[in-house]
């Protein structure tokens, strides 16, 4: 389980960015938000997450 910090994330396009602890940024997409209700994350905030491969880098 990787940990960082939520980068941004843009509500009405429902993906964003965060950046990881070594340095790299990753891709967050609204689907693999794992929580109850509405499905966002806020800048600043610290989030648990796995990554995989995309083809354009970890997301």
């Amino acid at each position: 389980m990787n940990q960082g910090t939520v980068k941004w994330f843009n509500d009405s396009k429902g993906f964003g960015f965060i950046s990881c602890e070594d340095g790299s940024d990753a891709f967050v997409h609204h689907t693999s938000i794992q929580s109850d209700g509405y499905k966002s994350l806020a800048e600043g905030d610290t989030v648990s997450f796995d990554t995989e491969d995309g083809p354009k880098g970890p997301k």
